[in-house]
């Protein structure tokens, strides 16, 4: 059994729309029930109002947790909102003007599909975290994966740390798991009528 000190930690990736009204208080059970590094506000919106409430109501959840709370994209909100950080998804592009622009302590995380150059290249500019995926099949993506010896490689070569995530299951979990830092998780359990039960058996297969 692997010791749970070296298991990836969590890093919940909320629903691209989510009622205000209830989501906050779900994203609640789920961090009570499991401990959880990081959250990241991922609305396909591009209503500034919306994303600004919804902020608002998810940083009073986290904050009362001790939980981080980055944004997906939306780089410009980050201090005007008080989240912790950014997820950029334009790979190494904006790393080094986002960590002049919002300093030091902010948590900067990038997207990098499944390029090892663009991840590296991210890391190099300042990146807390790269992140890789789809690591599952999804229509939602070009069809191409990031495959498991990419995190192979990449925990062996490099130590800025990785995130594998985008349709994950308990086979790909069982595999990833001495090869990742963190889980990236997100519709894998807010489709399932019991987040907190679905995250419990994703978890359970990292050990």
């Amino acid at each position: 059994m692997t010791d749970a000190a070296d298991l990836p930690q969590l890093y919940l990736i909320t629903p691209t729309d989510f009622e205000l009204s209830t989501y906050p208080d779900i994203l609640g059970s789920v961090l009570d029930a499991q401990e959880i590094a990081c959250v990241r506000l991922t609305l396909a919106t591009r209503d500034e109002d919306r994303i600004a409430r919804a902020a608002d109501a998810l940083r009073s959840v986290t904050m009362e947790r001790d939980v981080a709370l980055v944004i997906d994209t939306h780089m410009m909100l980050v201090e005007r909102l008080g989240l912790d950080g950014v997820h950029l998804t334009d790979a190494a592009r904006s790393v080094k003007k986002m960590r002049k622009e919002l300093g030091e302590d902010a948590i900067i995380g990038a997207f990098c599909g499944n390029s090892s150059h663009d991840g590296m290249t991210a890391g190099e500019l300042g990146a807390d975290y790269v992140s890789f995926g789809p690591v599952g099949n999804s229509p939602l993506f070009s069809g191409e994966t990031a495959p498991l010896d990419l995190f192979q490689w990449w925990s062996q070569m490099i130590e800025v740390p990785v995130v594998a995530e985008g349709s994950l299951d308990v086979d790909l979990i069982r595999q990833l798991t001495p090869y990742t830092d963190f889980f990236g998780i997100g519709d894998e359990i807010w489709t399932n009528d019991d987040p907190v039960a679905a995250l419990r058996t994703l978890v359970a297969a990292m050990s």
